[in-house]
């Protein structure tokens, strides 16, 4: 069968809906080298793909290097790092033979590598995909917003980056589009076109495949039976926006003593005596096994990652969203849109406005009608089968 090679040199949110997908190449016999940072080599290690590394320091330095205040900083950063990601993958595949490869939509400088390499590429997008006019559209709105003069040091920094790039790897970018979005002949988007905004308008090149759904190996476990037939509420900001021990013991404040029990996930960086006295309703852990909690939870509050709305959507659990940052605030308002939660703003939040949004979310039948609706969409889509399934499509194609 064909060597693939994956580049994505993202976090969580950007590795594990491929971890599915990966398993699922190889077990239909094709040969997968991943390129990822050392942090994910174990658990892509165990999907049989063969894993090699470039500098995670390093990335994250160069890509912080372009600014952090406006997007067209952070598409400055993503040029950056092309000097720490390419030269590392071209050395280490030198002289190997691919047949295709599966960038990340955002990380890891695949549409460049594509064109240095001559593949067939596909991206991988695991959060909304967006059309290059969109993009264009919301780029020109926000650059509105920056002070002229730090508006043209930026521009021409993107000039002089993409003019470095362009001349040292022989690569064409004609538009701040391809460097933050990485586009390809073809794009896997690991949701659905009902929950996608505006998923009707995007063609045949865009495949929504729901879902991607596989169950990493977390420090901490809970015990399961223990909370069966209990529907705890559960409660995780994710794995980037978890600091946030103000939040956590507001939490404690509106399901302290109640008749929920509380399953809450509060990440590496936050230690459990910070918390001050927890509430025997509550079971707190660094880590929890999402997925499997998922199964068993009546409602999820969370800061709206897209791995874990997706993954709430496909288990029927209603959200209420706390957008921390990033592309929250779409998806949050993508949940409120079809019924199957609410968005809440961390800044002015209360215990009892927290409270009472569960109790809302939990006691009106419209939620639970809208989420039952989802998940079945969400289950039939297919998930990391139907992406091998486009990709094996896309080689028949390009007569791989």
């Amino acid at each position: 069968m064909a060597r693939v090679l994956f580049i994505n040199g993202g976090s969580e949110g950007h590795i594990n809906p491929t971890i599915g997908v990966v398993q699922e190449l190889i077990s239909r016999g094709e040969e997968v080298v991943y390129f990822a940072v050392e942090d994910f080599r174990e658990r892509i290690e165990k999907t049989g793909a063969t894993v090699r590394t470039f500098d995670g320091q390093k990335f994250i330095k160069a890509f912080i290097a372009g600014g952090r205040n406006y997007l067209t900083e952070r598409i400055n950063g993503l040029l950056h790092t092309a000097d720490t990601v390419i030269p590392s993958v071209l050395e280490q595949i030198e002289e190997e033979h691919f047949d295709y490869i599966i960038h990340d939509s955002m990380f890891g400088c695949g549409f460049l590598l594509a064109q240095i390499l001559k593949l067939p590429a596909i991206s991988s997008c695991t959060s909304f995909a967006q059309k290059k006019e969109d993009f264009d559209q919301m780029l020109e709105y926000l650059s509105k917003k920056i002070p002229a003069e730090t508006a043209a040091v930026i521009h021409d920094e993107y000039q002089r980056l993409t003019g470095a790039v362009m001349e040292k790897y022989g690569v064409d970018i004609r538009s701040p589009y391809e460097v933050f979005c990485n586009p390809a002949p073809l794009t896997i988007v690991y949701t659905t076109r009902a929950f996608q905004p505006s998923g009707e308008e995007f063609d045949q090149s865009y495949k929504f495949v729901g879902p991607s759904i596989s169950s990493p190996a977390t420090k901490d476990n809970i015990d399961l039976a223990a909370i069966k037939g209990k529907s705890p509420i559960y409660i995780s900001l994710g794995t980037v926006f978890n600091q946030a021990i103000d939040f956590y013991q507001l939490c404690f404040k509106a399901f302290g003593n109640t008749e929920h029990t509380v399953i809450m996930s509060i990440g590496e960086k936050v230690q459990l005596a910070d918390l001050g006295e927890i509430p025997q309703n509550f079971i707190v852990k660094n880590y929890v096994p999402q997925t499997e909690v998922l199964k068993h939870t009546k409602l999820f509050i969370t800061h709206g990652g897209m791995n874990s709305t997706n993954e709430a959507l496909y288990y029927g659990v209603p959200l209420i969203v706390i957008p921390q940052g990033a592309d929250q605030p779409i998806i949050g308002g993508q949940v409120a849109k079809i019924g199957a939660g609410i968005t809440l703003q961390m800044q002015s939040l209360t215990a009892n406005q927290l409270r009472e949004a569960a109790d809302h979310v939990l006691n009106e039948p419209s939620f639970h009608q809208a989420i039952a609706t989802i998940r079945e969409v969400f289950q039939k889509s297919g998930g990391s089968r139907q992406a091998a399934a486009e990709i094996f499509e896309f080689k028949n194609q390009y007569d791989i």
